[in-house]
């Protein structure tokens, strides 16, 4: 089934240094951009990360520390990806939780200004275990009758991830053929944050969702422990996430001035 579109949508799919956000790095990304037109344009590229590349992690994906070391530091290439990233919309495969979080951190680290909370983000994976419970691997096979060859390339999981799309939206009649409702379907929360440490509640009043505080509200709690703002500035906590605290904090205070 052909998506129907409003903007372009990039399926994209990252090779990391491991699975922490606030400090791993991205060594590979993949991006596959359909037009709403249909026509596709798709890129890949080795991301230099500037820190090694564990032993553990390239067993998995196979990128080496040779393999990257003349590759261009993320820095190096995030503007030319802002001009690829304009006005489009987003889907990949545990994107939500992972791909689009340390996305978003690596832009923040190369000091580019990109705002990510402004598209649609459609997670495939959420369809997918909403409807089925499996892996990218599965899914692949039990959507489009194919084995996942090359899997943990980003190239290949990219286009894997566009074709499962493709199929879900063949097989489940239910589910709509538009971005926005393919995001809202596919979103698990109400982050303030990429990685969820904040969320909005019920009455839209930002809450953190961690910790000791969790369910409070982030502007009562800040009023009465400050230092809970510093130790979070100080923490290992994403970009993102900090940024998302400073700014309830000075909007509590300009609030109260």
């Amino acid at each position: 089934m052909k998506l129907h579109l409003k903007n372009p949508l990039i399926f994209f799919d990252l090779e990391t240094t491991g699975i922490d956000v606030a400090i791993d790095r991205i060594v590979e990304i993949a991006y596959l951009k359909i037009y709403p037109s249909g026509d596709e344009e798709s890129k890949s590229m080795k991301v230099n990360p500037t820190i090694p590349i564990p032993a553990k992690v390239t067993a998995i994906h196979g990128i080496t520390d040779e393999d990257i070391k003349d590759a261009p530091k993320f820095s190096e290439i995030a503007r030319t990806l802002t001009k690829v990233f304009e006005g489009c919309d987003f889907a990949g495969y545990n994107s939500n939780k992972f791909d689009l979080p340390l996305l978003a951190e690596e832009f923040l680290r190369a000091g580019v200004d990109i705002d990510l909370k402004k598209r649609k983000f459609v997670d495939i994976q959420v369809i997918f275990h909403k409807k089925e419970q499996r892996t990218l691997s599965a899914a692949y096979k039990f959507y489009c009758d194919k084995e996942h060859i090359d899997a943990h390339s980003a190239e290949a999981d990219t286009k894997a991830t566009y074709e499962i799309l493709k199929s879900q939206l063949d097989r489940y009649t239910d589910l709509p053929n538009d971005v926005d409702e393919l995001s809202k379907y596919s979103s698990h929360n109400r982050n303030v944050d990429f990685l969820g440490r904040i969320i909005f509640d019920d009455e839209g009043h930002e809450v953190f969702n961690f910790g000791k505080y969790k369910g409070q509200r982030v502007e009562e709690v800040l009023k009465r422990d400050l230092g809970y703002y510093g130790w979070m500035m100080n923490g290992q906590f994403p970009l993102h996430t900090k940024n998302a605290l400073t700014t309830i904090k000075l909007r509590g205070a300009f609030g109260n001035t």
